[in-house]
């Protein structure tokens, strides 16, 4: 085990170890990897302010911890977003200590605030097909408002768009998870995919006949279909580069729009809205654990909440005794 000093590494060359952990061994989602970033970077700044030294990871004390929370608190930051920065130091001493360049995480025992208990938002079957069908109903109505002119409106882009919303439904992937399927994981006579999810860990899940079709026709009207080592879904179909998540948000901004529902909802509600649908349908938790790719049951479970609520209200609405 190497000597717990900190004599032959700075503590910037421990953070910047620890986001290299993040990004190539761990990989992490961009996402994971900003937020972590951005809590560490606060915490040492924090520290900087009120001490000469720079930041001794392996010097700190419970109470510097405490100190900090504070001082979140008086930022009135949310109670997920103080979670968050805590969740996040947490991860990087939990690599210190792997790697034994401190015996012990300070951080373990710090009080946090509890979290709010809030149900997943979802959408109904009625708005889900609404929202499927809305990239096409969309190309229509362009086509439309451009009879008559010099203008040509392309069908490839709301084809993909309607892939990518069967897909993910279909499937119940998130968003990286998306941008990152190649065409060759794709194992339409079997009807599954082969999913690389977070942190490097495989899975495979069922994708339904509606999405294998509409992938179809998608790379139908695509110059040359992918393949097997390319994306399924191009963000250009003259550089053949991956769709990205900031592209995928934004399009379904406008579907959502479109279809009178919150543009404000993100790719991650429609997997949501497949979980929920599948357990109203009777799947059981433990498979939906398995193709949601949750590591631990109690992920999958606030899903059950949801079912457990719409249960209630139907029986307080409906039972003349209730």
């Amino acid at each position: 085990m190497p000597e717990l000093s900190e004599t032959r590494e700075t503590p910037s060359d421990w953070a910047e170890q620890f986001f290299r952990f993040l990004s190539d061994e761990k990989d992490a989602s961009v996402y994971t990897q900003r937020n972590y970033r951005q809590a560490l970077g606060e915490f040492m700044q924090w520290h900087r302010d009120g001490h000469e030294p720079p930041v001794r990871w392996g010097e700190l004390e419970r109470n510097d911890f405490r100190l900090f929370l504070r001082q979140l608190g008086r930022r009135e930051l949310s109670q997920a977003a103080i979670r968050l920065r805590v969740s996040a130091i947490n991860s990087f001493y939990k690599f210190l200590m792997r790697r034994g360049l401190v015996e012990s995480s300070p951080v373990k025992g710090v009080s946090l605030p509890k979290p709010a208990k809030r149900l997943p938002q979802f959408l109904t079957l009625e708005q889900m097909n609404a929202l499927l069908d809305a990239p096409l109903r969309e190309y229509g109505a362009e086509r439309d408002a451009k009879k008559g002119t010099k203008k040509k409106v392309r069908p490839v882009s709301y084809l993909r768009d309607r892939a990518i919303l069967e897909t993910i439904y279909s499937c119940g992937l998130r968003i990286g998870e998306i941008c990152r399927m190649l065409a060759g994981e794709i194992e339409p006579d079997e009807l599954v995919v082969n999913v690389h999810g977070k942190g490097k860990k495989e899975r495979q899940v069922p994708i339904g006949r509606a999405a294998v079709e509409a992938i179809r026709l998608y790379w139908e009207r695509l110059a040359k279909p992918p393949t097997l080592d390319e994306p399924v879904f191009f963000a250009s179909e003259i550089k053949r580069s991956a769709i990205y998540p900031r592209l995928v948000q934004l399009r379904l901004k406008n579907y959502l729009s479109a279809c009178g529902l919150d543009p404000s909802l993100t790719p991650h509600k429609l997997r949501h809205s497949y979980a929920t649908h599948l357990l109203d349908a009777g799947a059981d938790l433990r498979s939906v654990q398995e193709m949601l790719g949750h590591a631990n049951l109690a992920t999958t479970q606030a899903y059950t909440h949801v079912t457990t609520e719409r249960i209630k209200r139907a029986y307080d609405e409906a039972h003349p005794r209730a």
